[in-house]
């Protein structure tokens, strides 16, 4: 009768380790530091220069001057989490190292809250210089929104951890070659997720759609923050629920992937 290997304890240790390794890859090649410098800024830069446009033309964006900017960080913030995890998945399959990963005490879960660590490091180097770049180039802080802010933020970081982690499971599923998943599908929200106009500006059809994701809500909640000083709470909770939902089908997703894909064989095969 085969004997089944004792179960591991959690180790945070193997966390460490594994949050450590991510930091060493990142750390010894600059144009991966580079890249989470780059697009934030850039983006802060140009949404930058043409609020500043609107500002100086139109009474009415006048306004929305914070909104523009605002809303171009906190979707960078949401799309870097999501993009921060998969990078850090997708540099093992590039490097044929799944394999050898789990030949070793590490638990799959322990894996995904070193990737989940992982992410939020990529953020904070991302989004925390052009957000201070901000405030000499355009007299904006994001900061100046204060709690809510932080309540913002944590939606959109699980929000982005939740996808971020479907397409890792589907990336398991159906190989190396479905790693254009990490680039396209957040961005194909984009336009549903209302970050720059009211959910009233899609087709009626189109808004239930809108309402049932997480972000719609942070970006409507924003909008009243900045322009009516309200901190609409009935948002924060349903978007909380929503995020909740989210984060269980990911989880789900990726985690029936990976046994799906560890039956077969196939983490030994995955690779560049």
């Amino acid at each position: 009768m085969t004997r089944l290997p004792p179960r591991i304890a959690f180790s945070f240790g193997r966390v460490w380790a594994m949050l450590l390794r991510y930091l060493y890859i990142l750390k010894s090649s600059w144009p991966r530091t580079l890249e989470l410098l780059y697009w934030p800024t850039l983006q802060v830069l140009v949404w930058g220069f043409m609020s500043q446009f609107f500002a100086q033309n139109s009474s009415y964006v006048a306004r929305a001057f914070g909104v523009l900017l605002g809303a171009v960080m906190l979707w960078d913030l949401m799309f870097r989490s999501q993009l921060g995890l998969s990078i850090s998945f997708l540099e093992e399959m590039w490097s044929r190292n799944l394999g050898h990963l789990f030949a070793t005490p590490l638990r799959a879960y322990e894996w995904v809250i070193s990737l989940l660590a992982m992410s939020a490091i990529r953020v904070a180097i991302g989004l925390v210089p052009a957000a201070l770049l901000a405030i000499p180039l355009y007299h904006y802080s994001i900061f100046a929104m204060g709690l809510p802010l932080v309540a913002f933020a944590a939606v959109l970081m699980t929000t982005g951890w939740a996808i971020g982690l479907a397409i890792c499971g589907l990336i398991l599923r159906h190989g190396i070659g479905a790693e254009s998943l990490a680039w396209t599908v957040i961005f194909s929200l984009s336009p549903i997720s209302c970050v720059y106009y009211p959910v009233t500006i899609l087709p009626h059809w189109l808004q239930p759609l809108a309402w049932s994701l997480p972000q719609t809500y942070v970006f409507e909640g924003m909008r009243a923050e900045l322009f009516n000083h309200v901190f609409r709470v009935d948002y924060f909770l349903i978007a909380l629920a929503l995020d909740a939902v989210f984060m269980a089908t990911g989880i789900g997703i990726f985690f029936i992937s990976f046994r799906d894909a560890r039956r077969r064989g196939a983490l030994i095969q995955m690779g560049e």
